[in-house]
């Protein structure tokens, strides 16, 4: 059940309240959105709410990433072992995997400056959107919150910023994945193990080819919780200010360049 419902009266519409999340248009980057592509494929596009091509990207990335050896071979450069990081590098895995990485990065710069002219269509028009809306299974509403919880519970454990901004999906796929780097990366046996004083122990604990995942899952769900409770929060006075007018204020009573008139 929502509060309102599309009669086709418009082109575009700024947002949609759902039962797994708000998908919203505002105006974005596309530098940023590139370069969080370029540092995750498919996290530019889950910036951008394209979540099923996103959710295709990561699985792509995981996937390939760990079967060429490619996060390996980055650690052997760091350490400058050039010949050991050509040795490990599978190049028939690695050649499939960089047409689709630069096709990430292109695709969502180009989404993303499409994306912006539609929101100033949008906005333009200023149509009416659900701002409601429940069911047995959720209730989602436009609220307003604070940037800096979802940037915390982020940083906690990747995902729980999404879930307080009830992005259900994304919360899901992300928490999903931090638990099978978590576990595949032995990361919290070698904390473990570090903080018990065992330096080596913990490094031979560490699968720094799973590991290397956890900067950018981190970095990304700390980013979008970020920025989106920010922009839900524009949202939803855009939409109050809307009601408001719509609603409760007096047709004779106009505003002109920021000063108050009557007809």
């Amino acid at each position: 059940m929502k509060n309102y419902s599309n009669d086709n009266t418009a082109r575009r519409y700024l947002a949609h309240v759902g039962l797994f999340g708000t998908s919203q248009l505002h105006l974005r980057n596309p530098y940023i959105v590139a370069w969080w592509s370029a540092a995750f494929p498919g996290f530019g596009h889950l910036l951008l709410s394209k979540n099923l091509r996103g959710f295709v990207l990561i699985i792509w990335e995981v996937v390939v990433n760990i079967h060429s050896c490619l996060n390996i071979a980055m650690v052997y450069t760091f350490q400058g072992k050039f010949e050991l990081a050509k040795d490990v590098l599978d190049t028939r895995v690695l050649l499939i995997y960089i047409p689709v990485y630069i096709f990430g990065i292109w695709d969502s710069y180009r989404t993303t400056v499409d994306i912006n002219d539609v929101y100033l269509l949008a906005s333009s028009e200023n149509h009416s959107f659900n701002s409601f809306s429940i069911s047995p299974l959720e209730i989602n509403y436009l609220d307003k919150r604070k940037p800096i919880y979802g940037l915390l519970w982020s940083l906690i454990v990747p995902g729980l910023g999404q879930l307080y901004l009830n992005r259900i999906l994304i919360a899901f796929f992300v928490i999903i994945w931090t638990v099978v780097f978590c576990y595949f990366s032995h990361g919290l046996e070698s904390i473990i193990l570090l903080i018990r004083g065992n330096i080596e122990e913990s490094t031979r604990a560490l699968k720094p080819e799973w590991f290397m995942f956890f900067p950018s899952i981190y970095g990304f769900a700390a980013f979008d919780a970020y920025m989106n409770t920010i922009e839900q929060n524009k949202l939803f006075e855009k939409e109050q200010r809307n009601y408001l007018l719509h609603h409760y204020q007096s047709p004779s009573f106009i505003i002109r360049n920021g000063l108050k008139e009557r007809k």
